[in-house]
């Protein structure tokens, strides 16, 4: 069993700047940030997978990090020029069913409790 466990959310004004953490990391495998409004569908903001590789959705590109600390056993998500629209619950997820480093889609079998990040106008 893998007990993800996020951090970092709070309130910011629009422009400003967060990060969030998600421990443990597990550095091999493919680890991503959703984000979830109310009232809306959730969203892919940022992938790693086990090779370090990079995706980011075309709503974040650009302002958003996803980076690995594997010294600290720590994955972050650092989201710079935040946007009101940006208001959500984030969840990071971890992908171990497949023992190897390839991301699939949006099926992740582990996820954590998620952080709230407000963005004011």
């Amino acid at each position: 069993q893998l007990h993800l466990v996020e951090s970092g959310g709070g309130s910011v004004q629009g422009g400003g700047s967060l990060r969030l953490s998600c421990a443990p990391l597990v550095s091999t495998y493919c680890m991503a940030w959703f984000r979830q409004a109310p009232g809306k569908e959730r969203e892919g903001v940022a992938i790693i997978d086990g090779r370090g590789r990079t995706t980011y959705p075309d709503s974040v590109k650009g302002r958003f990090t996803i980076a690995k600390d594997i010294a600290n056993y720590t994955l972050y998500l650092q989201m710079n020029s935040l946007k009101p629209e940006d208001t959500a619950m984030y969840y990071c997820a971890a992908d171990l069913r497949y023992f190897d480093p390839y991301c699939r889609g949006d099926d992740y079998n582990y996820w954590g409790q998620g952080t709230q990040v407000t963005v004011s106008s």
